[in-house]
């Protein structure tokens, strides 16, 4: 790896959405960088410009996470761990925003750790993840030192509500959260044996708890994505080895595996049309480190995907989005620390023009 400097990343932020397109139409790119974090972002609709990286300061953090609302606002969450003059450890949970594309991000705002009394767990905090509503609400979710799972979330007048326990007590990191498209946000934590999950019977209302995910996810590999009218689909690594795996929980039944070879990191999800057909389109850093993608109807996982892999080794897991033309594109954080992306090209299928270094 090259000597670290603000121009360089450490590598992709610890979920798959770090690819984002504003409401301008522009992509914008986040990485991480020693100190804070790095943005590229499109000159115009469509690039292939780019301007960037962008330097932004955000110190001790050891996760990074970022929810995109209908609003485009985009919400940067992360864990923040410090030592302090007497070697006591601190960690809390950070928030920041983004309002428009190309703009600076907000001043980061702690929201605190949900082990204020206990202090001598608060060092255990877990990894977070967020969703934002179709009111523009902010939800956080973090697993707290034993294993439950901890939500805050954003009331009126931007005042946030306190801490609330699901108490549970076998949940794993790689927590994952999607709000719909009526507004209604769902959670899922990764367990031994089985992915738990909450939701909410509308915007706004009391997550609770719903029947598992009978999916034993790798930490850190999951992924949702609305596949239907307000109904998602979870993808993710198998625990045990066996590739990726699907579960929709409004159809129930077994997992449907996938195939692959995936390393550590989460799945990138998008839907898209090709040659006409509603397809999905997955994306993951396999065990050799390079990004693998395939497409399939959505679904229909059951037809069968074929996993290509493409490009050269990267930092963290890949990301997809479409752009302002609906062309998938491709973003990767090389071992160089640069972003390469790929675009789809203008023909039928999928296939990707070459990559290029940002």
């Amino acid at each position: 790896m090259p000597p670290t400097t603000r121009s360089v990343s450490t590598g992709a932020p610890d979920t798959a959405r770090w690819l984002l397109r504003g409401k301008d139409g522009r992509l914008t790119a986040y990485a991480r960088a020693e100190g804070g974090l790095l943005r590229w972002t499109e000159t115009a609709p469509g690039g292939p410009d780019w301007t960037g990286p962008d330097f932004f300061a955000a110190p001790d953090l050891t996760y990074l996470t970022l929810a995109q609302g209908a609003d485009g606002y985009v919400h940067f969450v992360g864990r923040g761990e410090r030592r302090e003059a007497d070697g006591k450890v601190v960690v809390d949970l950070v928030h920041s925003i983004q309002y428009q594309t190309g703009r600076p991000l907000m001043d980061w705002r702690s929201l605190g750790n949900p082990h204020t009394k206990l202090v001598e767990r608060a060092p255990h905090l877990g990894a977070p993840a967020a969703a934002v509503d179709a009111a523009g609400t902010v939800h956080v979710f973090v697993r707290d030192a034993v294993h439950s799972v901890r939500m805050r979330r954003e009331g009126k007048g931007g005042k946030w509500e306190a801490w609330k326990d699901f108490k549970v007590r076998e949940a794993l990191d790689g927590i994952v959260a999607l709000a719909t498209s009526t507004g209604r946000v769902e959670v899922l934590a990764p367990g031994d044996k089985a992915t738990l999950r909450w939701a909410q019977d509308k915007q706004g209302g009391d997550l609770t708890r719903r029947d598992d995910v009978p999916l034993a996810a790798a930490p850190g590999s999951g992924t949702v994505l609305e596949t239907g009218p307000d109904r998602f689909t979870y993808y993710a690594a198998d625990a045990h080895g066996s590739g990726m795996l699907a579960h929709r929980p409004a159809d129930g039944g077994p997992a449907v595996p996938l195939g692959g070879a995936p390393g550590t990191g989460p799945v990138a999800a998008l839907r898209t049309t090709i040659d006409g057909h509603d397809c999905t389109v997955l994306a993951h850093r396999t065990a050799g480190g390079r990004p693998a993608l395939a497409a399939f109807p959505t679904e229909d996982e059951e037809a069968g995907l074929w996993w290509a892999e493409t490009g050269e080794r990267c930092m963290g897991a890949p990301a997809l989005a479409l752009d302002a033309r609906g062309r998938v594109v491709m973003a990767a954080i090389g071992l160089d620390g640069t972003l390469r992306l790929a675009r789809q090209k203008a023909e039928p299928g999928l296939a990707l023009e070459a990559w290029t270094t940002v």
